[in-house]
C-alpha cells in the first residue's frame, strides 16, 4: 500500500497476511515496551505533511511528555493542562494508528486551551514504534492487530489515575475524544468505563476488527453503552460503509445512552487530520463545536 492510499482507499484489516504478521516474536516479553519515549513531530507513514497542518501554541498551559505508570511498566503520553492552578476535567485523546505524533499532541493542546487537562497515552508502547514505520500495512499488521482491548482499556485507566494523583485534575469529569483507530476505542472505553461521562468517536471503525484479543465491534455492543458517544462519521468514508453506520445506530438506540451518530456528507474518512489530504476545514470546524458542546452538555 502506498502512502499516499491512506484516508483514499480502504484498508483490510482482515486480510490474512496481516493476520499471520500478528503473531508475538520470539523471545518478546510482556514487559518489553518498545516505546519508552515519545517521538518528535509527525510519525514518518504520515508523511507528507500538508502546509494547512495546525500548530496550537502552548502559551498559558503546561504541556510536555509525561510517564504513566501502568501494571508493566511505564508507557510515554502527551498532556497539557492550563498552567493557572486548579483542577480541570479531563479528556483523554487517543490516538489514531501512527502513535502519539505532532497531531495527537495539538489535540491535547487544543482541548487544554479550553480548560482541559489532556492526556493522550502511547497505547502502541508494547507492541511497537509506529512513528519510525512507513508503510500503511506493516503497522496494521506488525503492531496495530496485536493491540488487546484489554491492555487499552487499563491503560486509559491508568491515565486516569495518573492525572487524578497530579492533583491539577477533576477525575469526577472524564470525557474522551478519539480518533480512527482511537475513534473505535471510543466506543470499546465507554462500554468498559461506565463513569465516563461522555466520549466523541471521530469516523472509528464499527466493524472488522474482532479476534481473540479484540471479542467485540462497536456494533456488537452498541446496545450495551451507558455512556453518552457522539460518533461523528463521514458520509463518503471508503472504510465504514452507511449500512454498518445504520447498524450502529440502531443498536445504540437501544442502549438509553443518549449516543447519537451525526455523518458529515460529502468527506472522507480523516476530515479532521489537517496534515493530511482528507482534511475538511468546514466539517472538522463544526465537528469540533459538536464535540466541544457534546462534552460540556454531559457534564465534562
Amino acid at each position: 500500500m502506498k502512502l499516499m492510499d491512506y484516508g483514499v482507499k480502504p484498508i483490510d484489516f482482515q486480510n490474512p497476511e496481516l493476520a499471520a504478521a500478528s503473531a508475538v516474536p520470539a523471545g518478546v516479553s510482556r514487559r518489553t515496551f518498545f516505546v519508552t519515549t515519545l517521538a518528535t513531530g509527525f510519525a514518518v507513514a504520515a508523511q507528507p505533511v500538508l502546509a494547512q497542518a495546525i500548530t496550537t501554541d502552548s502559551k498559558g498551559l503546561t504541556a510536555g511528555e509525561v510517564q504513566i505508570p501502568v501494571a508493566d511498566g511505564k508507557i510515554p503520553a502527551y498532556r497539557a493542562v492550563p498552567s493557572k492552578p486548579g483542577k480541570y476535567p479531563v479528556i483523554l485523546v487517543v490516538q489514531e494508528i501512527f502513535g502519539v505524533h505532532e497531531h495527537i499532541k495539538d489535540m491535547c493542546r487544543r482541548y487544554a486551551k479550553m480548560g482541559y487537562y489532556a492526556i493522550a497515552p502511547e497505547m502502541f508502547a508494547r507492541q511497537g514504534d509506529v512513528s519510525k514505520m512507513a508503510d500503511i500495512a506493516a503497522i496494521l499488521g506488525q503492531v496495530v492487530i496485536k493491540v488487546p482491548d484489554a491492555q487499552v482499556c487499563a491503560d486509559l485507566d491508568a491515565a486516569v489515575a495518573f492525572a487524578k494523583a497530579s492533583g491539577h485534575a477533576d477525575t469526577s469529569r472524564v470525557g474522551l475524544v478519539g480518533f480512527c483507530w482511537g475513534g473505535r476505542t471510543a466506543w470499546i472505553y465507554a462500554r468498559h468505563n461506565p463513569q465516563l461521562k461522555a466520549a466523541v468517536a471521530y469516523y472509528g471503525l464499527l466493524n472488522g476488527m474482532k479476534s481473540d484479543i479484540k471479542p467485540a465491534d462497536p456494533v456488537d455492543i452498541g446496545a450495551e453503552i451507558k455512556v453518552p458517544v457522539l460518533g461523528l462519521y463521514a458520509g463518503t468514508d471508503a472504510f465504514i460503509p452507511m449500512t454498518v453506520i445504520e447498524q450502529m445506530r440502531a443498536a445504540i438506540a437501544k442502549s438509553g445512552s443518549g449516543s447519537e451518530i451525526v455523518v458529515f456528507p460529502n468527506v472522507s474518512h480523516g476530515f479532521n487530520a489537517d496534515y493530511r489530504p482528507t482534511y475538511d476545514k468546514g466539517a472538522a470546524t463544526y465537528a469540533q463545536k459538536l464535540a466541544s458542546d457534546w462534552l460540556k452538555d454531559h457534564g465534562v
